[in-house]
């Protein structure tokens, strides 16, 4: 791949061999940043875990202290009383049925979305098309509930869903870099804390293999795991 004379000057400024404390990676995103928006944070985590196995399946919710930086778009399946409910709490698309046969129809204008438990014989139905976007309600990620107040401002302050993909990989957003370097430290520190405390019982040897923080734009660089093993 032919990488452009910013990129190429942007990874002269730091060692792509050696492996940065989390503050340290923090303020090399700084110093190798050449473009011209507000570009996101992604931190990719490896684990040292069996996707395969189904006792090491790595999958949870976490609420960052500063957020993604992103708006959120949210839709709530709901019936009664929980539609008002949802439409005090912000959501931005609310409905039942005539949700879901939008949704059916082609309306895909949210980036997540929460249903109370007995509209999951409706939701149900949409799972080809909500399922491969990772926007299907789902319990163990806290969004079929009948708590719908908390889960819109959850997912509007910054909950983020982590979940190992078929490489034992973990790709998630951490902030932006218009983020001050406390919100980034911060927000990294909370995601790898729920991480750590993830950890299957039936994981040996090395849990976290490997991290790499980068922008949109930015070369990865790489976080020494030995530095964040003592998160508490």
């Amino acid at each position: 791949m032919r990488r452009g004379k910013k990129y190429l000057a942007a990874i002269k400024k730091f060692d792509l061999k050696k492996k940065y404390t989390v503050s340290e990676s923090v303020k090399i995103l700084r110093e190798v940043k050449w473009a011209n928006f507000d570009e996101s944070v992604n931190l990719d985590i490896r684990l040292g875990i069996d996707p395969r196995n189904a006792e090491q399946q790595v999958r949870g919710v976490v609420v960052l202290p500063y957020g993604t930086g992103k708006k959120v778009r949210v839709a709530v399946f709901a019936s009664g009383e929980k539609i008002k409910e949802a439409e005090q709490a912000g959501a931005d698309v609310v409905g039942g049925e005539d949700l879901a046969k939008r949704v059916q129809e082609g309306f895909l204008d949210f980036d997540a979305a929460i249903a109370t438990p007995d509209m999951m014989r409706v939701v149900g139905r949409l799972g080809k098309v909500l399922g491969p976007r990772g926007i299907m309600p789902n319990p163990k990620a806290g969004t079929v509930t009948m708590d719908i107040t908390r889960a819109v401002n959850e997912l509007k302050s910054g909950r983020i869903e982590y979940k190992v993909d078929k490489q034992a990989i973990l790709h998630n957003s951490v902030g932006k870099t218009s983020f001050s370097d406390k919100q980034l430290e911060e927000n990294i520190q909370t995601l790898l804390d729920a991480l750590i405390k993830a950890k299957p019982a039936t994981t040996k040897g090395q849990y976290i293999k490997s991290l790499t923080l980068s922008s949109t734009m930015s070369p990865g660089i790489k976080i020494d795991e030995g530095s964040i093993q003592a998160v508490k």
